[in-house]
């Protein structure tokens, strides 16, 4: 957490609350709503540094390789993401972030912003 950001304080209430406003407003302004696989996944790949491979995606999530790759091939159809060869080794793919999954994010950060100031809670 950065130096100048103050923690927020939620009970359990104010938090699922939250949560349910954000994936409200969500669904509301995108035809693109994402599951939450699907966004631990683009999330991970742009907050994360890379190299970002199926396999290193399904470990962190605790999952089997399978529902990952159905996971990116949805956001890949979505064109939020893209798969490449690795140029280290032309045998491995890799996940890649594109411009749509860049504002994608930035627009869901930007609801999780908002929604967090109309608790009252931060400035």
């Amino acid at each position: 957490m950065a130096a100048n950001v103050m923690p927020v304080r939620f009970n359990r209430k104010d938090a699922l609350a939250l949560w349910h406003d954000v994936t409200l407003s969500s669904v509301r302004a995108s035809d693109q709503a994402l599951s939450p696989r699907q966004l631990v996944i683009l999330t991970s790949i742009y907050l994360e540094t890379g190299p970002h491979t199926v396999r290193s995606l399904a470990q962190k999530m605790g999952l089997t390789k399978s529902p990952v790759i159905r996971a990116i091939d949805q956001l890949e159809a979505r064109k939020l993401l893209r798969r490449c060869a690795d140029p280290r080794d032309k045998r491995s793919i890799i996940i890649e972030r594109t411009a749509q999954g860049t504002n994608y994010l930035s627009q869901f950060a930007d609801n999780i912003r908002k929604n967090l100031k109309n608790t009252g809670q931060v400035a």
